[in-house]
């Protein structure tokens, strides 16, 4: 192995361990691990997956909430050259058996508390039979004794920067996700850039409350570990489990956005939990009264252009100003940033073209996508899907996505999806789905619907029809019944539909022609 190899995530544990050994590490409820005791736990972890046949290119999925065994498993599968996917726990029977049946893993964990019926419906259709461990079962059944009881045994380090490590879903754009493979060189690389940014440290506490089936939620977690920072987890968004870490650990930062706002506002009145060592201010009064600021270049100017397949951020808005014209920032110094036009050749600057990106932090590719993969990396470039624009002060703007995405809270949701649950129903004869405005989750879905000839379906039926299909927050708020869909040419007028229907607040907030 040569001296100048590129550093690997377990490398970083190593290391921490080495020079940090007695510091935490990572948090969870009455869970307390220092540098120390998460490397013997990971190695552990590393050799009771290398017993059940997990080697190079296996798969490791998680079905649960967070948990501080998610980042165990995940180091415990870098030591493998493995690749660890968490899935989207709030998903219905059927799209967790698609995620089981597409990524094959060697071996899930799943979660009995207050998901575990879902999760046994999606494995019981599932094709696919891999063995499975109860992370929250006590004895000799659970996950802690299966880690305990394996063997300690040197494992040969065969893994390289550019292995895929952690597989992450994406939103269904055209009806079924796809898992993107992150290098180890895009989280080590996009983590060492945004760290100073965030301001993060060796003294930073790290609140991972938002899901895990979110690269949102890694990119301060990833700084944070390579910072030797700890990393404090919460099972969901609950506003009292959500203060209680933040008073307990000192959390310093954290993945609390919208909804999540509101819940800790209600669990601390009173202002019973002392949120002094946050900082980060969210917009509501009386959480900001709670926190301190974040003056640091991300806290002073957050957001930015990105996916997960590029590693979350391919644009920073910190590195402009605010009378600049673009929207969203300028380029990462870790990848360039095209605009180009159907032919792959670059548009003029001011107007709207496919975003291309490459450079250190983009995927691998998707898990299992061939021909996916031929396409959206033709010419040596990652071709986004997204429609983007520089400005003529050189700064960048992302305009909206090449096909209409919706934003309800944090998630991302693909109206072909929505549309596809709702098409199973033998009333619809064709339905379109567009974006609302809501105050609270941004977006809110609604269903346009033709009904077949004779057929009689109310609103709460098709909205039961998506609940049993699709995860809960995929599903319409509200179904209108028309006779027609208006279409320009062959295809159905999704502009003429908001105008009608009262859609807006589409991701990217600009009004660009495309």
């Amino acid at each position: 192995m040569s001296p100048t190899r590129r550093l690997v995530l377990h490398d970083v544990l190593a290391q921490h361990a080495r020079a940090r050994g007695a510091e935490l590490a990572v948090g969870d409820g009455d869970v307390l691990l220092t540098w120390s005791e998460l490397a013997e736990r990971v190695d552990r972890c590393a050799g009771a997956l290398r017993a059940e046949g997990v080697g190079r290119g296996d798969r490791v999925l998680w079905l649960g909430q967070n948990s501080f065994r998610v980042l165990e498993l995940l180091l415990g599968c870098s030591r493998l050259g493995a690749l660890f996917c968490a899935a989207n726990w709030r998903q219905r029977a059927g799209e967790l058996a698609f995620v089981v049946d597409d990524l094959t893993p060697a071996v899930l964990f799943t979660q009995a508390e207050e998901v575990g019926d879902e999760v046994a419906a999606g494995l019981s259709v599932a094709d696919h039979r891999a063995r499975t461990i109860r992370h929250d079962a006590d004895g000799a059944e659970g996950y802690e004794a299966w880690c305990a009881s394996a063997p300690a045994r040197e494992i040969d380090d065969l893994t390289e920067p550019g292995d895929a490590l952690l597989c992450t879903y994406t939103a269904a754009f055209d009806g079924r996700p796809n898992a993107a493979m992150l290098p180890h060189r895009a989280i080590v690389a996009q983590g060492l850039l945004m760290g100073p940014w965030m301001g993060v440290s060796a003294r930073s506490r790290y609140l991972a409350a938002g899901p895990l089936f979110h690269v949102g939620v890694w990119m301060e977690g990833f700084a944070t570990f390579l910072a030797g920072g700890a990393n404090v987890f919460v099972r969901r968004s609950d506003g009292e489990a959500l203060c209680r870490a933040i008073a307990d650990f000192g959390c310093t930062s954290g993945y609390v956005v919208g909804p999540m706002v509101d819940a800790v506002v209600a669990a601390n009145e009173g202002g019973r939990f002392d949120l002094s060592s946050m900082r980060g201010r969210r917009g509501h009064p009386a959480y900001d009264a709670w926190v301190g600021v974040d003056d640091s270049p991300w806290g002073r100017r957050p957001g930015g252009y990105g996916q997960t397949e590029t590693m979350g951020m391919s644009t920073f808005a910190l590195l402009s100003s605010a009378d600049e014209l673009g929207t969203h920032g300028r380029p990462s110094p870790l990848v360039q940033v095209r605009v180009v036009d159907p032919d792959g050749a670059d548009v003029p600057v001011g107007e709207t073209g496919e975003i291309l990106v490459r450079g250190e932090t983009v995927m691998c590719g998707y898990w299992n996508r061939p021909e996916l993969n031929a396409v959206r990396s033709r010419g040596g470039w990652h071709h986004t899907n997204d429609l983007g624009c520089y400005e003529v002060d050189g700064s960048f703007s992302f305009v909206a996505p090449k096909g209409r995405m919706l934003k309800s809270g944090a998630e991302n949701i693909y109206p072909e999806e929505v549309e596809q649950a709702l098409r199973t129903h033998p009333a619809v004869a064709e339905v379109a789905v567009i974006g609302v405005p809501d105050e609270v989750w941004v977006q809110s879905v609604k269903a346009i619907v033709v009904r077949q000839a004779a057929a009689t379906v109310t609103e709460a039926e098709l909205i039961e029809h998506c609940r049993a299909r699709i995860a809960g927050y995929k599903k319409p708020r509200t179904v209108v019944f028309v006779e027609a869909l208006p279409r320009a040419g062959w295809q159905v007028d999704y502009a003429a539909l908001d105008a009608a229907h009262g859609g807006g607040s589409y991701p990217g907030g600009n009004n660009r022609p495309v």
